[in-house]
């Protein structure tokens, strides 16, 4: 089909890379503008779709809004029988539902209508959801409202929101190209009046660690910002991420290192870091960091 694809991070990519490779016409990429970013923030840097587009010679175009009738009229004037969405990161105007052929479809990672909004997969992983997913939706003018063409269902288990990001990215990417290939088979499904939830976006101030909750909670955190902005606590006015831990057995005041290896008392239980990370320094194995910081046993955590 002749294709307007929309879709902004690393999570997008896969899904432009299928419907090319399907044989699909993509006519259009739209994404976000480039943004500041390196050390300084200085540099411009475009997005990962846009970086992926170019590379294939595809058309890019990154608007920083469609309300307006001119970019509205440029994109019904693509002629497109439909446009797919991949965390575009703008909402759509009716205008633009209503510009293709086959309207658009989006894909959405959990299983709808659970985790509707911008950050599925971490708020999944945080809420201890055994199983998450991805929807392939028909859109609307609702916040992931439309209704279901396909989905598919994964275990999270121990997995981070990287792992996962990764994992559904690809998956979600080849539900696509199914979907799209048997879409007349497809009748789409509404979503249930039951179990909405909504993942609203992540705030930096989630990722700071806190001890006073089980330790199941806080090796969640953990899992749910790795590997980005990574889960952290605070020691003498320096910040340090956790960036893998496993859940052990120990009691003390929540917040407490409980030995030399670095054990963390929890609400209840503990956590023991895996790998870790100084501000400004690699990633590296508590006992790297303790040899050139050493943190005592019974040092409570800020």
């Amino acid at each position: 089909m002749r294709t307007i694809f929309m879709g902004t991070p690393e999570f997008a990519v896969p899904a432009l890379v299928a419907l090319v490779e399907a044989g699909h016409e993509v006519c259009a990429v739209y994404t976000q503008p480039p943004r500041p970013a390196g050390r300084r923030g200085r540099e411009l840097t475009p997005s990962a779709v846009q970086r992926v587009a170019e590379m294939r010679e595809l058309p890019v175009r990154h608007p920083v809004s469609l309300k307006g009738a001119e970019e509205q009229q440029a994109f019904a004037a693509l002629e497109a029988d439909i446009a797919v969405v991949a965390a575009y990161g703008l909402l759509l105007p009716q205008e633009i539902l209503d510009a293709t052929r086959l309207g658009c479809v989006n894909i959405h990672a959990s299983i709808l209508p659970r985790w509707r909004g911008a950050a599925p997969i971490h708020r999944a992983i945080l809420a201890g959801d055994p199983t998450t997913g991805v929807t392939i939706m028909q859109m609307e003018a609702g916040l992931d409202t439309g209704p279901m063409l396909a989905t598919l269902r994964t275990p999270i288990e121990h997995k981070t929101a990287g792992e996962l990001t990764t994992e559904l990215a690809e998956r979600g990417a080849q539900l696509l190209v199914g979907t799209l290939r048997d879409l007349p088979l497809h009748r789409p499904v509404p979503q249930p009046d039951e179990g909405v939830t909504y993942a609203k976006k992540i705030e930096k101030s989630e990722a700071r660690l806190d001890f006073t909750r089980a330790a199941e909670e806080v090796e969640r955190q953990v899992r749910a910002f790795a590997p980005t902005p990574g889960a952290w606590f605070e020691l003498e006015d320096e910040r340090y991420k956790i960036r893998a831990a496993e859940i052990v057995e120990g009691e003390g005041a929540a917040g407490t290192v409980l030995d030399e290896v670095l054990t963390i008392a929890c609400g209840t239980q503990a956590i023991r870091p895996l790998s870790v990370q100084r501000a400004g320094r690699p990633e590296m194995a508590p006992a790297e960091l303790l040899r050139g910081r050493p943190i005592a046993a019974g040092t409570r955590l800020g």
